[in-house]
């Protein structure tokens, strides 16, 4: 099999998680690194033995080498960046979100359909365990038909710094950050319907910067279903760990992290706590694992990534939506 050579672009907290991903996969190299700095570069290029240390994209370019990039960088440059290497003829991995808005998002898709290549976008809980799980449940129908969801993507006592609040290079505030994590993980649970309507209020409540830390969305779905979304930094509380869904349906109940589930019996109720393997952590390495292997199996077998083009779109479309709801106070139709 072909060796699959990778450049990284970005060398911060979640490129980790890739890197660490990328090592334990045959047949790929690591070849490069880019990072805002050079000392950075070459701290991460030690690191994980690559070869190739940078501060700018330009040497990286017309390296024919490089079959693909995986992009940790701050989302203004997610398109800019993944423009620069599809023109160039590069597989690419985006973190989450795809773009900072539809608009830059949709210029990545058309740039990667000119070129028949590949994008994938990081909304990783769609390799965990217990979310497939909890899908194939409601696929079976187990739960009935779904009314209703709750999630969210909360920090508690905490939040980001640096180019996070800094609305130029990330868009948004948590709800660019930690909200996307929690509109993507309900709608890969109910098999990807699409947003018709958005309400939300968004605000800053607990820093000074332009970016919101607090928001609450309710998303009406093709298929009838509404979701509640909340997103937050430096909330004073959260129902359990940073992210989790909970699915109500007309015949019981789950809910991700810790997973559970709660089926009607007459007058009682059966409680199901199923087990899986253990994490070391909420966001786990296994699931960066499952994401990248799977990223590379994609380009290995010629397949379209699944979460990709499409699905970070759509995000991007109910996140814009939100903002625009939030400023105008009131509910936004979304076209398709």
């Amino acid at each position: 099999m072909k060796s699959i050579k990778v450049a990284f672009i970005g060398a911060g907290y979640i490129a980790d998680y890739h890197a660490r991903a990328i090592q334990k996969i045959a047949h790929v190299e690591m070849l490069a690194v880019v990072a805002r700095t050079l000392k950075s570069a070459q701290r991460f290029a030690s690191k994980y033995k690559i070869p190739q240390a940078y501060d700018d994209i330009k040497p990286l370019l017309e390296n024919r080498a490089i079959d693909a990039v995986i992009l940790s960088t701050p989302n203004a440059l997610h398109t800019p960046h993944a423009l620069a290497f599809l023109d160039y003829g590069k597989d690419v991995f985006i973190e989450k979100p795809l773009a900072i808005s539809e608009k830059e998002a949709l210029k990545i898709e058309t740039a990667a359909n000119n070129i028949h290549k590949k994008v994938m976008v990081g909304h990783m809980w769609r390799f965990d365990q217990e979310a497939k799980y909890l899908k194939e449940v409601i696929e079976r129908g187990d739960l009935g038909k779904i009314i209703k969801t709750k999630g969210y993507g909360i920090h508690e006592n905490w939040g980001p710094s640096g180019w996070f609040t800094d609305k130029k290079l990330a868009g948004g505030g948590a709800l660019a950050d930690m909200g996307v994590h929690a509109i993507d993980t309900v709608r890969f649970l109910l098999n990807d319907p699409k947003p018709v309507k958005v309400y939300a209020r968004i605000a800053t409540n607990f820093g000074d910067y332009e970016v919101d830390d607090t928001g609450i969305l309710v998303i009406t779905w093709s298929n009838g279903t509404e979701s509640i979304i909340e997103s937050g930094w430096w909330q004073p509380h959260m129902d359990g760990p940073e992210a989790s869904t909970a699915i109500f349906g007309t015949e019981g109940y789950a809910r991700l992290f810790p997973t559970s589930l709660k089926f009607k019996d007459g007058d009682s109720r059966e409680i199901l706590s199923p087990t899986f393997s253990k994490k070391n952590e909420h966001c786990d390495q296994t699931i960066y694992d499952k994401q990248m292997a799977y990223f590379i199996d994609c380009i290995q077998k010629n397949r379209i990534p699944v979460p990709g083009l499409k699905e970070g779109i759509v995000v991007n479309k109910i996140v814009d939506a939100a903002y625009k709801s939030s400023k105008l106070g009131e509910a936004i139709n979304i076209l398709f």
